[in-house]
């Protein structure tokens, strides 16, 4: 792993790493060569067996989840280290550690940069699986995940149906909305507008940060509410007269330099416009009718990027979905802040199906 310094100091010293030699085929036929895939665990090998769960990060996330997801795993929490074994992946294209536009092309020392091909969901859930298989990991007890992380999962239950026993998407639909698709081109075209950009041929040390900033300022509109802003922020002006709201993306536009990379924020933006669970494989509404597992759909009450009629149209079609709001005034970004009630849903769901299927076992002949 030769990654730049910034990004380098990132990652988790817990993360372990993984080569995939020879040749990953994605799935529009490009070849990527001697994969690297970074990642953790957390929990015992010997849980695996009936208690895998594997967790999959948002956009600009890594497999650090006590980074970006806290007190979602713990002791007595959604996810418990003393009864489970966990795993999350940092998702192909990103620049945590897995093979993505900064990492140097195999036997050479240039950097992909925009010439890192084009990847989808299910480009990331295929190699998740070949994570899984090196693990021995056979099944899944529960795929779960915000945003891009809830594409995976969802994109887990059809590609792998026999590997998963359900499913946790949160914040996310079936399929990227041209609300989404259309934010995501403006933040490009932001990062694309900067004259560091040079087509994606930038180097380490003349990144395009001013259009990176500019990207992830429009982004964490996106991600946060009016009422949120209002209440946080409303007309105070800092002591130079700038207003905190305009600080406090100014400040979001510095953190994302100081821990992103700008052809990766465009490799899985695009990669999220791959997300539909019916494509090239048949009607839309009969492909969420064929997703079997338990499924625990939750939206984010105030999300104006993923609406909760998005999730509540998936958990309508869903053939066994329990839908739950979370209750926050803060966007889409509240699965990353109301965690102590989101885990709660979770382990409920976790609780009842558990409770199910030792009824079932007690009395096969069931209801």
């Amino acid at each position: 792993m030769s990654l730049p310094t910034h990004l380098r100091s990132r990652i988790a010293k817990d993360t372990q790493f993984l080569g995939v030699p020879g040749d990953f085929v994605l799935e529009n036929g490009e070849v990527l060569r001697d994969v690297e895939i970074a990642y953790r665990t957390w929990g015992d090998i010997e849980n695996a067996q009936d208690r895998a769960i594997l967790i999959c990060h948002a956009l600009t996330g890594s497999a650090d989840v006590e980074a970006w997801w806290p007190g979602i795993i713990g002791r007595g929490g959604a996810f418990d280290p003393d009864r489970d074994f966990i795993v999350c992946a940092n998702v192909l294209g990103s620049c945590y550690g897995t093979t993505g536009p900064v990492s140097f092309r195999p036997g050479t020392k240039t950097r992909y940069r925009a010439d890192f091909p084009r990847v989808s969901i299910r480009d990331m859930v295929e190699l998740e699986r070949v994570l899984l298989d090196e693990l021995g990991v056979d099944s899944v007890e529960l795929v779960t995940g915000p945003s891009l992380g809830g594409m995976q999962a969802l994109e887990w239950a059809i590609m792998y149906p026999e590997r998963v026993g359900s499913v946790v998407p949160i914040g996310v639909g079936g399929r990227h909305s041209a609300w989404c698709i259309g934010v995501s081109e403006a933040q490009r075209a932001a990062i694309a507008a900067d004259p560091d950009w040079n087509d994606g041929y930038y180097s380490d040390d003349r990144p395009p940060a001013a259009g990176l900033a500019a990207a992830r300022m429009m982004a964490v509109c996106t991600y946060r509410s009016w009422q949120s802003f209002d209440e946080r922020f409303g007309r105070e002006r800092r002591d130079d007269e700038r207003f905190q709201a305009q600080s406090y993306l100014r400040h979001q536009g510095r953190k994302i330099n100081e821990r992103f990379d700008a052809n990766a924020y465009v490799a899985l933006t695009h990669a999220m416009h791959t997300h539909d669970l019916a494509r090239g494989r048949g009607d839309y509404p009969d492909i969420l009718r064929s997703i079997g597992q338990p499924a625990l759909v939750v939206s984010v009450s105030s999300d104006a990027l993923y609406p909760p009629e998005e999730q509540r149209c998936l958990a309508d079609r869903l053939p066994d979905a329990r839908y739950e709001i979370l209750d926050c005034p803060h966007g889409h970004d509240g699965f990353l802040i109301e965690t102590e009630a989101l885990g709660a849903m979770i382990g409920e769901f976790r609780e009842r199906r558990e409770a199910n299927a030792q009824r079932r076992a007690i009395s096969p002949g069931g209801e």
